[in-house]
């Protein structure tokens, strides 16, 4: 029962509610019965058995993550080839050699253990980690000896979106946890008071201080940050996922009250560095697309370091002497180093269009690394020793993909009123526009999140067998700064769904592909897109693919941390976004008898961030409104999640079942794709 602006009751049929159970024995038979159709279907498919093979060969390549420094010593995640999950590595020296500090495959028999998170304190000597499992947001924090790679007792449960901040001296660190769930609400029930915590390392979990709880506030969430020179406890308060938070500071050996910088969610504040009593902090504050300013604590004075300029900051990071920026143009990355006064310096070369990743820096360490990749390049990391140097590879991936003939171009489509609407188009070179091209749409736009060029080793399978890959940038992201992101938030959503298909017209209009041909995928808030314009309009698209998405918009907030999404989304509850959710909400405008693509979603069993009732309801009522004869399946994903931590060996298994679906309803391969003998390595 739900309330309209007038005051009026409306009521909403929900038939599929009984799924929201998931140990329900009838939700348990559902999906068994649901994940035999679908085996049975993609069991039919002759490209499924070839992506498989091929997606196994493609994925096998050394993977080297970008080391960070701590004490001394370097850190680094490593994959060489198919291991379920990379192994946590550490070294004397950014180059090797490194020996393996922590290996999650030892610790569960299919792959589904995963490192949530690894925090190492300054000295280099300790490392607080996280465990997931089965795909759970759930973390469980583990503290090990570096040099004995020894375990200490210690085992901290129930933490959820937290890191571990270390103190300096080592000996303990702050995290942020949750009361366990009650029975029956592991994987759906709602997080609330999330609490600050305190742990010293050897001493159990009962023990452990408690620093910050709002029980008044029960939607506020606490990251906390220790200054560089160890001075200062700065806490960032967030509240949901709007990118505002309160921004509070007390000295370190402090217990007493916090100074409140920040006393309201009127902006977003982000600790870069410190120098003595002046915090460098990253803020949209007056700034759509950021700046970085310097807040004197002594003098309460502020003034601009680097101002907003004409395109997004997405990061920044202190460095001796200086700041490093990391901007957005036409959502690709530029590096650019300035001077402490704010003095611009030089632009950093960058290997081309792409994306910066893992900035690792310290504030009195010239040593940089990072990581880059792009749509055909693997992700690979770089060091970089400021003030003069040049970024240099630490490794060069060896992939059985010959690139040099595939190219990427950025074009830009135009929406219903008149936004342009920019989008990356990854075909093979020389192209032909005849409208016959198996196309694969891909978007998310939301929560302030920028789609950049990045690397996947699953799309080179599709691209070889003729298929063109487009990753559109729409509003509600954060590719143009928050501007951009609020026009695709609460009343305005909307314009994400409209952007999507301006690109999807575009494409067709430019002759890359036709409806006949053009599928559109999307996963979490990218799911609610392609369950939004599927329903919206069913005859632009062959095939639709939303996985793990939000498709029930008048009851997400009452799952795990769904409450936290209405900074973006609204809320069925309050009567003045009601009728706008209901205009949009994929589950709730289908219709009976017409004619929608072909469809595959995809969920996991143990996803407690977008639970899988919202993809269980959606494929049952769109089963059942299906009035053409393509198909509508639901691939249920056992001891997954929302996509975290997920095993090499699932995630080969899910994207060969994806492409062979998708090749079946939009067609192919192409004259000219290599299918049965791929290209040598270069």
């Amino acid at each position: 029962m739900y309330t309209d602006p007038q005051g009026r009751e409306v009521r909403v049929p929900d038939p599929y509610r009984w799924l929201e159970d998931p140990d329900s024995a009838d939700t348990r038979a559902w999906v068994e019965a649901q994940n035999r159709v679908t085996e049975a279907y993609l069991d039919t498919l002759p490209a499924r058995a070839a992506y498989r093979e091929r997606l196994t060969a493609l994925w096998n390549y050394p993977k080297e993550g970008t080391p960070w420094k701590r004490g001394g010593r370097y850190f680094r995640q490593f994959n060489p080839g198919l291991l379920n999950q990379p192994v946590l590595e550490v070294a004397e020296h950014p180059q090797g050699p490194w020996r393996t500090l922590l290996d999650p495959n030892a610790l569960s028999g299919d792959g589904t253990v995963a490192l949530a998170g690894a925090s190492v304190s300054e000295d280099g000597t300790r490392l607080a980690y996280g465990l997931q499992s089965g795909g759970s947001d759930w973390v469980t924090w583990r503290v090990r000896d570096v040099a004995s790679g020894e375990d200490f007792p210690d085992r901290l449960e129930w933490s959820k979106f937290s890191g571990a901040e270390w103190l300096p001296d080592g000996s303990g660190f702050y995290y942020s946890a949750y009361d366990a769930p009650g029975e029956g609400g592991v994987l759906t029930g709602a997080n609330k008071n999330q609490r600050l915590m305190f742990h010293r390392v050897g001493t159990p979990q009962a023990a452990d201080t408690l620093v910050v709880a709002r029980p008044d506030e029960p939607d506020w969430g606490f990251r906390p940050q220790v200054t560089h020179d160890g001075r200062f406890l700065v806490l960032h308060v967030w509240k949901g996922t709007d990118p505002k938070n309160l921004l509070w500071v007390r000295p370190l050996e402090s217990d007493g009250p916090w100074r409140e910088l920040a006393p309201d969610f009127r902006a977003r504040f982000e600790l870069v560095g410190s120098e003595g009593d002046v915090l460098l902090l990253k803020t949209d504050e007056d700034a759509p697309r950021e700046k970085v300013i310097a807040w004197n604590l002594a003098t309460d004075e502020r003034r601009d370091l680097i101002p907003e300029g004409p395109h997004k900051l997405d990061f920044a990071a202190a460095v001796p002497g200086g700041l490093l920026a990391v901007t957005l143009e036409d959502a690709s990355h530029r590096l650019t180093l300035y001077g402490r006064d704010g003095t611009r310096g030089r632009e950093i070369p960058l290997p081309g269009l792409g994306s910066l990743s893992g900035l690792s820096t310290q504030e009195d360490d010239p040593e940089v690394f990072f990581g880059f990749t792009s749509f055909l390049t693997p992700a690979r990391p770089y060091r970089l020793l400021l003030p003069d140097g040049e970024p240099q590879a630490l490794a060069e991936p060896a992939l059985t993909f010959d690139a040099s003939g595939y190219e990427v171009t950025q074009e830009f489509a135009i929406s219903r009123d008149g936004t342009r609407v920019p989008y990356f188009l990854v075909a093979r070179k020389g192209l032909v526009r005849d409208g016959q091209n198996p196309t694969l749409l891909y978007g998310y736009g939301g929560f302030n999140i920028s789609l950049t060029p990045a690397f996947s080793p699953s799309r080179l399978a599709w691209l070889e067998r003729g298929g063109v890959y487009v990753q559109a940038n729409l509003r509600g992201g954060g590719e143009y700064g928050e501007e951009w992101h609020r026009a695709g938030t609460l009343r305005e959503k909307q314009n994400v769904f409209d952007d999507f298909i301006a690109v999807a017209e575009h494409l067709i209009a430019t002759g890359v592909t036709s409806p006949a041909h053009l599928g559109i995928q999307g996963g979490s808030n990218g799911g609610l897109l392609v369950g939004a314009c599927l329903t919206q309009r069913p005859d632009l698209f062959a095939a639709a693919v939303p996985q793990v998405g939000v498709l029930d918009m008048l009851r997400y907030p009452h799952f795990t941390i769904g409450w936290a999404w209405a900074s973006d989304y609204g809320r069925a509850d309050d009567p003045q976004m009601l009728h706008t959710l209901l205009a949009y909400s994929p589950l709730h405008n289908l219709k009976e008898g017409t004619t929608y693509p072909a469809t595959l979603i995809t969920t996991g069993d143990h996803d407690d961030r977008v639970v899988p009732a919202h993809s269980y309801k959606f494929a049952a009522a769109l089963q059942h409104a299906q009035g053409g004869e393509a198909p509508v399946l639901i691939r249920i994903q056992t001891r997954a999640g929302h996509g975290a931590g997920k095993p090499t060996a699932l995630l080969i298994e899910e994207a060969a079942d994806v492409w062979a679906f998708l090749e079946a309803r939009l067609g192919g391969p192409r004259p000219g794709a290599a299918v049965d003998s791929p290209p040598r390595p270069r």
